[in-house]
Order: C-alpha cells, then structure tokens, then sequence
C-alpha cells in the first residue's frame, strides 16, 4: 500500500499492541502471586526452553539455540565449528549445509547471490528480502539493501538464521526472513587465536583473535586480511577487517556492550559471460566489465551498542546503531556514494504463567533510517567522466511489532504476533538535464502471524504457522530514469509445516512452505515483447522444501546434508502464463560424508549437486546446465593446533555457480552465465591459547 500519510493508522496500530501489551503485562502480574513451588508450577515448567548464558549481552550458542527450538517455523544456529575446519572464505562456505539458505559465489569471491525461499530472486548481487543484523544491530541499509563483505566468518561464534516470517519476533517483515551475525565475546572468544590459510589462485587469508575476561568486563577483538588473485581475469579481492566488543555488567541484572568495526574491501567485477564462453574458455572477463575497469570498493566504519536489563522473568534490551559507507563503484556509469545509517531498537521480553500455563510475551520497536549522496559519472576506463546524475536519498523504516506464546498443555504452545511497518522513500533528484526524476513514497502495512508448537516428545517438535510478510521498493528499483513508475510493496502470505529432532542417531530439520506473492519485485516484458523495466508482477507463487539431515552410520562415520526444493512460478501472468521464475535450479543438493578415525583426525568427501537445468529469463527460453561437483578434506582438529587439507571440484568441471536474471532472452545465448572456480586446493593452519 502507498499513500502520503499514514499517521493515523499507525497510532491507532500502536495502541491496538499496546494494549495487548498492557493485557499480557497484567497478566504476568497475576501469575506473580500465584504459587510458586516446582511442585506447584510443575505444568508451566515442564514446556520452558532453557540453555546457559554466558552473559546478557552475548548469551552465547547454547541459549541462542534454545531461542531458536522456540520459534513456530524454520530456523537454524551455525556455529563456528560447522565450517571451519575447511577454507572460510565466504558465505557460501558458512551456509553449505546449513537448510534453506541458497548461497553462490558469483566468482569465487565474497560477493554473491544469497536467497531463502525465493527472496530477493532478481537481485544477484548486494541481496534483497532478507533482513542482515550483526549482534542485534541491522546490516541492511535503510532501504533494503546489503554488502557481504562486510562479514568474516571467522570472526563469527555463530550465526542465527530466521526464515521467512519467523523472524517477526526479531524485526524482520521481509519474504526471506532474517539472519544474525553474533561476534564472539570475552566468554567464548578468549585466548589468542592466529589462523592462516592458503591456496589457489592466488588465495590468501590470515586472521588473528583475541579475548579475555577480568571481574565484570570481558572484551574480544579481531583482525584479518584476505586477498585472492581469483580464477578468472580481472576477478582480483582483497579487503581487511577489523571488529571488536567489551561488555561491562554494570550490576548483576544490567549489562552493556559496544561494538566497533572497520571495513576496507576492493573487488574487481569479471562480469556474466554467455554460455558459450563458459564451456570454452571461462577464466575470461566480460569486455564490456574489463574495458570498463568495473569494480566496487568501499570503507566502512560501524558502531554499536546493545544494553541488557534482565529481571528475571522479564527483560528489556537496548540496542542503538550508526555506520559510515564510502562507496566508488564502476560499473555501466562510475557511482560514488556517501552513505549515513542510524538505528536503534527496543525488545521486551515477559515470561511467566497465567495460571498453570506457561506464556512468553515479547514487544519491540525497530526504527532505522540513512541519507545518501549518491552522484554518477560516465565510466572512462573505470574513472569519473562527465557528470550523469546527482541525488540525495532518505529512507526511513519503523517498525512494531509483539507476539505472544501460550503453553496450552504440556507439548501444545499457541503463537499469536503481529508486526505494523512504514517504509519512506524520499529522492532528490539534482541533476535536472534529463528532466526532475524526485519522488516521495511511503509504504505501510500490518502483517500478522499465527502458529503453534507440538512436542510430542521431549527431543521432537512439530511446527506451523501462517503468516504475512512485507517489502517495500529499495531505490534501486524506484529510480533508474525518466517515467521510473513508483512501484508498490511486495507482500506475501505464506502457510508453513515442518518438524525438527534428534535421536541417538539421527538429527532431522524439515520444513515446507507455500506463498502467495502478490506484487513481486522483477523486471518483466510486456506482452508485445517491449521492456517495462523492474515492475510489480501481480501474483506470484513460491513454494518449497527446506530439509537438513544428519546420520551417524557408525560411530565414526556421520553423513550430514541440506536439500532444498524451489518452486517459483507466475501465476496467469498476462505475459508469461504460469511460467518459472528463474535464477535458482529447482532442486538442490550439499552433502559430506565425515569419518573420524581418531578424536582429532578427520576426513570427509562432499558434493554439490544441481540436477536439472533452469532458466535464467521469465520467458524460460535460454537455460543453465546442471551439474554435480565433489571434494575431498582431511585435517586434525586440536584445541591446540588444528590443520586441513582440502580439494575443491576435483572433477574440474565447467559449469555457471550462478546466473544473472533477464526478462526475455528470446532463445539467443545470453551473457548470464558466472563460471563457478575450477579444481582447486587450499590449506590451513590454527593455533588457539588457553
């Protein structure tokens, strides 16, 4: 929905929430007098998820995993082991088996496409619908956007992920849901901490860690340095980060921590090559992307803070933001970017009993906002030329949002949430050649959300819920030229079904899911063949499984794998009928095989698997190939000192990670195609102090 002004609807959604607010609040008063003996309270304990903290602030993996066993829907908890005793380069690295998260490098590098559940389908690169935090505190710039560069894995202790509208709870409204990055803290990072890693094609990375604990403060620090020549021409990365945290508890039940980063990263931009270009020579650049030097490279500095009140069955979490982007970015024009980003946040948490049933209530406000000087110049072999446009950017976003858990029994609990969010838009157009291109969007919307939880046995869960998501237009998609339309927001409607548990062995997270999209961002043909640019395609379907197993064969041998199956397709489109979406195959396949001979050696075997082609434009006229690729990794992991070994596509095949995303190809060989690396080896080495 757009409109001018939606001040009314959301004062009156505010006091709607807050009196649910003040109703539940009330209510946890009254269990406050109600008995309180185990023996008396026994049924409200018995459905209380709990796990050790290791403080307010950084609460560490163990409790964000019993947050996550909580939540009505799909949701995973990385941690840091899962993916580092191989090369930790990327995201894709991070998320290799991790269910319903799609991530491909587009040229071995940081960069690259990341989707759940059809997110952000036409944007192949800086990601859109999925909602990016760091320890809390938003990545995502104000209007949507992200950079992954702007993450090291290795300076992660876990990472929390939230898919699709289960990540209400947390702030996010978008299809794809949410993921947090947590740093390391004092209590999980400490010691000292080298690591170096080394390989092909000119790959290198160290990294260094350090954290300690004295009497109420704790701190953690990190550092590392990361370049790669790349496989192909002109695909040259280097970037250095820094990020660092000191928590203080100020009194037992309050506790504040800072954060602090630096990023500087340089990336050359090979670009899409046709297919045919792929299957004879795919180190090749673009011409067009190597005669115009293009690349992107960017500084930025980010502070935060999160502030912790716990009262033991309440808390209140404080959270505030501001980061710092320089951005210089050749690409069709030369852009040059000053970004500004600020948030701050509040959560509330109340957990009690009304009367035998335990019941979890938590409310919080999320407003972020940025300003951004954005000016364009014709791209001369990757310098400024002559000035092209020149504009200022604001985007503001509120969002509010409550939800609340009622233990019906012992293994049924009932969730109820909703979320009002407001989107501005405001651009300034200042350079006026080509005519006055200024507009001023807003966008608003409530989305509910209904669920429950069914524990038929203690280490088994069965989940569902329906639920509503909502994104609106990144100026990425409202600006581009003379006429740019202004587009409305995404929605969607989604039904979800899935279950998670563990045996002695076997560990099971599946979950399936079907959404109604209505208005779907995606650049589309008209019936006549003419490009209309990125518009709203009325209704849309994404449906899909999302699956992760592990099996322990033997006591030595365990096989872990994440499957994914992505059903996308217009709905009676005018144009396009009831084709695919393209962008993503249809099904996808990571497995590892893992055989540990002793406590401290290890070797495993691994595939990815893509098994039938897909199309990369809407018309569904020009296709990427399937492929099946395998490695290899041995290694010893030691509290101490830890190595590895590891081959990557040993088979050496050709073949597209990803693809670019076009209306029309109308069956000619599209420059779309991203060559995946060829067979490569790399090695590591970590130490790690008491």
């Amino acid at each position: 929905m757009c409109a001018s002004s939606v001040r009314a609807p959301v004062r009156r959604a505010m006091f709607c929430l807050n009196a649910v607010a003040c109703a539940t609040a009330s209510l946890h008063v009254h269990a406050d007098h109600s008995p309180s003996t185990p023996s008396e309270r026994a049924p409200a304990e018995q459905v209380v998820v709990s796990g050790q903290r290791l403080s307010n602030t950084a609460p560490g993996i163990d409790a964000a995993r019993s947050e996550a066993a909580r939540v009505a829907g799909g949701t995973n908890v990385v941690g840091r082991d899962e993916y580092s005793d191989g090369r930790s380069s990327n995201l894709a690295d991070v998320f290799a088996l991790t269910p319903g998260v799609f991530v491909q490098p587009r040229f071995g590098a940081e960069e690259a496409r990341m989707s759940i559940r059809g997110s952000g389908l036409q944007r192949t690169f800086h990601m859109r619908g999925i909602y990016l935090l760091q320890d809390g505190v938003p990545l995502t710039l104000a209007d949507g956007s992200g950079d992954f560069q702007a993450i090291e894995p290795l300076a992660l202790a876990y990472t929390q992920v939230m898919r699709g509208a289960n990540a209400l709870e947390y702030g996010g409204t978008t299809l794809g849901g949410s993921v947090n990055f947590i740093s390391p803290s004092g209590h999980d990072g400490a010691g000292f901490h080298p690591r170096l890693e080394g390989g092909s094609y000119g790959y290198r990375r160290g990294t260094l860690s350090f954290g300690d604990v004295s009497g109420n403060v704790d701190f953690f620090g990190s550092a590392s340095a990361y370049e790669q020549d790349g496989y192909r021409d002109w695909s040259h990365q280097k970037n250095e980060r820094a990020f660092g945290n000191l928590g203080v508890r100020l009194r037992d039940d309050l506790e504040t921590r800072f954060f602090l980063a630096a990023v500087n990263s340089d990336s050359d931009l090979p670009g899409s090559i046709t297919k045919s270009q792929l299957a004879s020579n795919p180190k090749q650049a673009n011409a067009t992307s190597l005669a115009g030097r293009q690349q992107r490279d960017f500084d930025l500095y980010r502070v935060a803070n999160r502030t912790v009140l716990d009262l033991g069955h309440q808390s209140l979490e404080l959270s505030a933001g501001y980061s710092d982007k320089n951005l210089f970015h050749p690409i069709f024009q030369v852009l040059r970017q000053r970004s500004h980003d600020y948030n701050v946040g509040a959560r509330f948490t109340a957990e009690g009993a009304i009367g035998a049933h335990a019941n979890r209530f938590v409310v919080g406000v999320n407003p972020s906002w940025n300003r951004v000087a954005d000016n364009r110049f014709v791209n001369v072999g990757g310098r400024p030329g002559a000035p092209t446009a020149s504009s200022r950017q604001k985007s503001k976003n509120f969002a509010f949002y409550g939800e609340n858990q009622f233990s019906a029994t012992s293994s049924w609990t009932l969730i109820a949430g909703a979320q009002w969010t407001e989107s501005d838009r405001e651009y300034r157009d200042f350079f006026l050649s080509n005519g006055d291109q200024s507009l001023d969007a807003t966008y608003s919307r409530v989305s509910p959300k209904l669920g429950f939880l069914w524990r038929p046995r203690e280490d088994w869960t069965v989940f569902g819920n329906l639920s509503d998501s909502f994104e609106a237009p990144s100026f990425g998609e409202l600006t581009g030229g003379p006429n740019v339309d202004l587009l409305d927001a995404q929605t969607a409607r989604t039904v979800e079904i899935g279950a998670r548990g563990t045996s002695s062995r076997f560990e099971l997270d599946l979950a399936a899911y079907h959404s109604r999209v209505r208005d779907e961002l995606l650049s589309l043909n008209a019936p006549n063949g003419n490009p209309l640019g990125t518009v709203n395609a009325p209704r849309t379907i994404h449906r899909g499984i999302e699956a992760g197993v592990d099996v322990k064969l033997m006591p030595a041998l365990t096989w872990r794998s994440a499957y994914l199956l992505n059903d996308f397709k217009f709905d009676n489109n005018a144009t396009y009928g009831d084709n695919t979406l393209p962008g993503m195959p249809k099904n996808f396949y990571r497995g590892e095989l893992k055989w540990t001979a002793r406590s401290d050696y290890y070797a495993t075997l691994n595939t990815e698997w893509s098994p039938s082609r897909y199309a990369i434009d809407m018309a569904n006229t020009w296709f990427a190939d399937s492929y099946g690729v395998w490695g290899a990794k041995i290694g010893r992991a030691r509290h101490s000192l830890s190595w590895f070994i590891e081959g990557r596509n040993l088979s050496n095949r050709r073949y597209a990670s990803t693809t670019g995303v076009v209306a029309d190809a109308r069956g000619a060989d599209a420059a779309q195609f991203l060559p995946a690396d060829a067979r490569s080896v790399y090695v590591g080495v970590d130490w790690q102090s008491d």
